[in-house]
Formats: structure tokens, C-alpha cells, sequence
């Protein structure tokens, strides 16, 4: 990757106030071509007001505000169109909690000069997983083992939501055809990468429980997670992505 690329980090919050002043300078100090677009769905907790604050004495921070609690992929899809729209090369998918630790960016960002899509994957060596109970640990191995069989996506991590796309891989997919939300989104966002010929590449990493908050997983996104990918399968077979 030549020095001149731009690379952003887009963070989606909701109260995530406990962690947000720790993941910002964690982040940025990687690399000095990163900035962070932090998207904010007007956390009670006041996060949102907390960044504004940051942005005065750190410029690479940004903030985009919506109105209410709207989802982890329509977050991604705004981040998406605001990354586009500013010109950035090189766009990341990255939690707030520090389950996704920053270290980790090194990598992701070397293996990007030679992929178009490159996935920290927690299970690429073993199971690269701390502090999750066994039995969320079970349910996303077996997601995983699942997704693969139906869709023959030749990736260990499908659901993995630490990701570096080039501009090239979101400007050839249609936002307005995405509907998903937390595991079937970065299945399908996957997915269609993959169908469309670009080159993919799993980059193992450490996963960690979050640090602090709650957890934003629920019985209805591991459902939509399960019809989807039957969903993607047919599309695909009829070219209907």
C-alpha cells in the first residue's frame, strides 16, 4: 500500500461512552494515515456529545449523528457512502468495545496492497477467542460451519466484523439492495464481495470480549443470519445479486 492512501476506520456507537475515549488515540496512533469516522445513533449515554469533544483537539477524528438506534448495517452503509463521498481508499469495519483490538490494523492493512478484502479472522488458526462463554463460542463456530455449507464462501470467518474493503469493492455493490442486519449483514456484505470476482484474504486475529457495556446480540439477528444465507445461495445461483 503506497503512502498516499487514505485508510478509514468507521466505528459505529451506540452508549458506548466506556470505551470511546480509549479505542480513539488506540486507534490513530497505528498508523498516520488513519482517520476514524465514528457513527453515532444519539447515544443516551451521551458518546455522541463525548466525540464532539475529542474532534476539538483531534483532527483526524469525525462524527457523523443520527437520529436514533437504526442498526449496526444501515451505521455501515452511512459510514460506507460518507467514506466514498470524502475520497478514502482504504475502508474499515472496527467494534468500539475493543473486541477488535487495535494492534490488529497492521496486519489488515499490510494484507490489503494485495486483496480487495481482507477479514480478521478469529478462526483461520484454531479459535482465536478470549473470555466468551462456551456456549456463544459453540453458536458462532457452528454459524460459521453453516454459512460456509450453504453458500461455499471459502472463508473461516463469515461472520467477522473486523474488515478492510478497497473503495473499488462498495462502489461495485448496491447499498439499496442491502437489508440485513448484525451477522447475515457481514455474511452478505461478504458474500456478494466474493461473487463479484474480488480478491479476498483472512488475516488471522485475536478476538476479545468487550471491555466494557452490553453486548448488542439477539436471538432475531442469529435468525435472520440462518434464512439469509439461503437467501444469498439462490441469488446467487440465479444472478440475482
Amino acid at each position: 500500500m503506497k503512502s498516499a492512501k487514505r485508510i478509514l476506520i468507521i466505528v459505529p456507537t451506540y452508549n458506548e461512552v466506556e470505551n470511546i475515549r480509549e479505542i480513539v488515540p488506540a486507534i490513530l496512533k497505528q498508523d498516520r494515515r488513519i482517520e476514524i469516522l465514528v457513527v453515532d445513533d444519539n447515544s443516551p449515554d451521551g458518546t455522541g456529545s463525548v466525540v464532539e469533544q475529542m474532534i476539538g483537539e483531534e483532527p483526524r477524528l469525525n462524527i457523523l449523528k443520527r437520529a436514533g438506534k437504526m442498526g449496526l448495517a444501515t451505521a455501515y452503509l452511512d459510514g460506507f457512502r460518507w467514506a466514498l463521498a470524502q475520497d478514502f481508499d482504504f475502508i474499515f469495519e472496527m467494534d468500539a468495545d475493543f473486541s477488535h483490538s487495535p494492534d490488529a490494523l497492521s496486519g489488515l492493512i499490510a494484507a490489503a496492497a494485495e486483496a480487495d478484502l481482507v477479514i480478521g479472522s478469529r478462526y483461520l488458526k484454531g479459535m482465536n477467542v478470549v473470555n466468551w462463554p462456551f456456549r456463544r463460542l459453540l453458536l458462532s463456530c457452528c454459524a460459521n460451519l453453516y454459512t460456509r455449507c450453504v453458500t461455499r464462501l471459502p472463508i473461516k470467518d463469515c461472520t467477522s466484523g473486523f474488515k478492510c474493503f478497497r473503495r473499488r469493492v462498495l462502489e461495485a455493490l448496491d447499498f439499496d439492495r442491502i437489508h440485513t442486519d448484525g451477522y447475515a449483514f457481514q455474511i452478505e456484505m461478504t458474500y456478494k464481495a466474493w461473487k463479484k470476482g474480488f480478491r479476498l484474504v483472512e488475516v488471522p486475529i485475536i478476538f476479545y470480549d468487550r471491555r466494557a457495556g452490553e453486548s448488542k446480540m439477539s436471538s432475531g439477528i442469529i435468525s435472520e443470519a440462518a434464512l439469509e444465507v439461503w437467501k444469498l445461495r439462490l441469488h446467487g445461483l440465479f444472478g440475482k445479486l
